[in-house]
């Protein structure tokens, strides 16, 4: 949905209802702090999204893991999967200055 370059163009936009994020400005967007919780969230389905009249798929099989604690974007703990952590810090990386 995403797509390979995670600005939002993937090859299943077209058919959303709610168009996919572009996620190289998460942190622009978010004056200029990465929303740490906010993908958390999104990713492991404790803040649903509607994104084509459904909820956006949940992929808790494969970030599925051992819990972590990593670091919010307030400076407090949040627990997550090590999966999802090191989706976080590639996001982190693709973020435009």
């Amino acid at each position: 949905c995403h797509g390979n370059s995670a600005t939002g163009n993937g090859p299943m936009s077209p058919s959303l209802v709610v168009a996919p994020a572009d996620l190289t400005t998460l942190a622009a967007r978010n004056g200029d702090v990465f929303p740490t919780s906010r993908v958390i969230m999104r990713i492991d389905g404790r803040d649903p999204l509607v994104s084509h009249g459904s909820m956006m798929p949940v992929y808790g099989d494969f970030f599925a893991g051992s819990d972590v604690a990593t670091k919010a974007e307030t400076g407090q703990p949040i627990m997550t999967s090590q999966p999802i952590v090191d989706l976080l810090a590639y996001l982190q990386g693709l973020q435009q200055e």
